[in-house]
């Protein structure tokens, strides 16, 4: 390997690492004091990097806001096709994607708050938020429910684009409850009673 190639690798690694390190304390600051609320400045002093180095990495905030989803939902996409590849039965794999769905967020709460609270505090964000990554994730519970009424596990009376807005929509409104409830508690195990209730409606009796 020569030098420059081992010189380019290692400045990548330091974009890389500066990158996420500011995505990380935009999480953090973005959850405590709102996105509205906080200023550039306030990442940069909690990222320990001076304020003009945010800019080298990301041209607005809005951009920074972005970025987190983006990057959450790349991680949370890619684990998710991974595990449930191994899985071939198509109730088991929506039990998964529920207990994923939980457990990621509910192992980081300040990315839960920016994710249920700061993203959609934005009408210009939601406006995209359908094209981005969450229509990706979408379309994994909406495939996942067609192979099951074509196995004939799910009922085929269904329309499989409501059942898996339906069960998004279960999760997404468990996570809000978490962050806003003042009593602590363990959020990935309600994916059990989130499926329970599910699959109540729409296995084939």
């Amino acid at each position: 390997m020569s030098r420059s190639t081992r010189t380019n690798g290692a400045a990548r690694a330091v974009i890389s690492d500066k990158r996420e390190a500011i995505l990380n304390a935009a999480v953090k600051v973005f959850a405590q004091k709102g996105f509205f609320n906080s200023k550039v400045a306030d990442v940069a002093g909690e990222a320990g990097i001076a304020d003009g180095t945010v800019y080298l990495y990301f041209k607005s905030k809005d951009e920074i806001l972005h970025s987190i989803f983006d990057r959450a939902m790349e991680e949370f996409i890619s684990e998710g096709k991974r595990e449930i590849s191994e899985i071939k039965e198509a109730a088991e794999r929506l039990q998964r994607i529920a207990e994923l769905h939980l457990e990621k967020l509910g192992a980081d709460r300040n990315l839960a708050i920016v994710f249920q609270v700061e993203l959609r505090g934005s009408t210009k964000f939601m406006e995209e938020f359908s094209a981005a990554g969450f229509a990706e994730y979408l379309e994994i519970i909406h495939q996942t429910i067609e192979e099951g009424q074509q196995t004939g596990i799910f009922r085929k009376d269904l329309n499989a684009t409501v059942c898996s807005k339906i069960l998004f929509g279960a999760l997404d409104e468990m996570v809000t409850n978490w962050i806003l409830s003042k009593k602590p508690y363990p959020l990935a195990p309600i994916a059990d009673e989130v499926l329970k209730i599910f699959f109540g409606g729409v296995l084939s009796k």
